[in-house]
């Protein structure tokens, strides 16, 4: 018999850690290689974690709820063969000295100006409470120092301080906090005047917000987990970002003639159905490759311009919550890459079979309002790109035709687009130029194309 341990997998390059929401296999039971032993959750998708080999499940080092970083063994399996290096002591044991030795680990002491101001917060505090890259950057953007961190109550495992818990506590934060500082005592002036320095002059103290009335005919129920991370990051985006939206119509007309002319010969030569996100995607890219600005990100006082032109599209799913699937390097596509990728991503969407390295690194986003019968849309950014894009639903309307015997009234098909942009890096010029290109490259669409 063999011994064999079982590691988080790597789960996409901004993935640092998973939750195990739910063994699948109890201790003693058998599971074939490749099956699923466990499923997880990370900031971004649910997950399933594989048998590596077929054995028997001997020891789970960690319960539901526990949190284990990428490449931490998590299991321990029991397979014919000879030894594939198991712990020599007890594997009960290991976990719990491991996290023994976490907390008794000497932390060093940090200077107050660093870690009471806009200084790094550590990933660790004197107290052993452990702070995420994510609540980390959240809490330097709001201006939170490590003290208030410190007072914050966390929902996460021993007590950690999780993303939700932090957008929770700035969403009903109210201006007790900051007056406190106001009236600090003078030997901790520097302290205050480092933290209030951390927003701009002038903000307006966030308002607590009212009370809700219940009655009992009204039914309460408890967000998902899916739904309070998009809460969580739908807030953040606005607390980051200053929005400015910019609408332009397009005449489609000739696109939609021609998807209706070609769609079934598309689908037999490629077994690809043919929709029109995959064309209107297309569009995006080009734009993108005239208008690099738009596809960038915020660190700081930075601005990182992207190479790479990676496409969310926005996709509901039959729970009613919104996920965003990502397609890697579409400029390197033609209509029928971007088709096969858009199909695959949206179905596997669909049933929860997405990995997290696919919702992740969009550098650029797109939303389909139109498929819920929208004409138009004022969609959030997805942070830290810097602008997304709505598309409408494409209606017939009558429109001024211009011809060079002079100008027609018809019937074309029409379609808003609906573009969002942080105005702290964009400005109207690049924002309004890139959707009215966009829109150019749609009315312009080759109506003679060939498959």
């Amino acid at each position: 018999m063999a011994q064999v341990e079982i590691r988080m997998p790597k789960l996409g390059e901004s993935v640092m850690e998973a939750t195990i929401t739910s063994w699948l296999i109890e201790e003693g039971g058998v599971i074939e290689a490749d099956d699923a032993l466990v499923e997880i959750a990370t900031d971004k998708v649910d997950s399933e974690v594989p048998a590596p080999e077929s054995g028997k499940l001997i020891k789970r080092l960690f319960n539901e709820g526990d949190t284990v970083k990428i490449g931490e063994v998590f299991a321990l399996l029991e397979t014919e063969g000879e030894g594939s290096g198991a712990p020599d002591a007890a594997p009960s044991a290991e976990p719990v000295t491991q996290k023994e030795e976490v907390k008794a680990a000497p932390v060093p002491a940090l200077a107050a100006a660093a870690v009471e101001g806009n200084g790094d917060i550590p990933s660790r505090s004197e107290s052993g409470r452990f702070y995420s890259p994510l609540v980390r950057t959240i809490a330097q953007t709001e201006g939170i120092a490590l003290s208030e961190l410190e007072k914050i109550q966390g929902s996460g495992l021993e007590g950690r301080l999780t993303k939700e818990d932090l957008m929770s506590y700035l969403a009903n934060k109210g201006s007790e906090p900051k007056a406190a500082q106001a009236s600090t005592p003078a030997p901790t002036a520097t302290v205050s005047n480092s933290a209030a320095s951390a927003k701009p002059a002038g903000t307006i103290p966030e308002a607590k917000l009212p009370a809700v009335s219940v009655s009992g005919e009204d039914e309460i129920v408890e967000m998902d987990r899916m739904r309070k991370m998009i809460a969580a990051n739908m807030v953040l985006s606005k607390h980051t970002s200053p929005h400015v939206t910019s609408f332009v119509e397009a005449d489609v007309t000739n696109l939609v003639r021609w998807r209706e002319a070609n769609k079934n010969a598309f689908q037999q030569k490629y077994g690809e159905k043919l929709t029109f996100t995959p064309m209107i995607l297309e569009a995006v890219v080009q734009a993108i490759k005239e208008f690099p600005g738009i596809n960038a990100s915020v660190d700081g006082d930075r601005i990182i311009y992207k190479k790479r032109i990676n496409v969310g599209m926005a996709a509901a799913l039959p729970s009613g919550n919104l996920i965003v699937p990502v397609i890697k390097q579409a400029d390197q596509m033609n209509l029928l890459g971007l088709t096969k990728a858009v199909n695959d991503l949206s179905a596997r969407a669909r049933i929860n079979k997405l990995k997290p390295d696919e919702i992740a690194d969009g550098t650029y986003t797109v939303s389909n309002v139109g498929t819920f019968g929208n004409v138009m849309g004022t969609p959030i950014i997805s942070q830290p790109q810097v602008a997304v894009l709505a598309v409408g639903a494409i209606r017939k309307k009558p429109a001024v035709i211009e011809t060079p015997e002079g100008d027609l009234i018809g019937i074309r098909q029409m379609m808003f687009l609906s573009h969002s942009y942080d105005h702290r890096v964009v400005d109207g010029a690049l924002g309004g130029s890139f959707v009215k290109r966009v829109a150019d490259l749609l009315e312009a669409f080759d109506p003679n194309r060939i498959i």
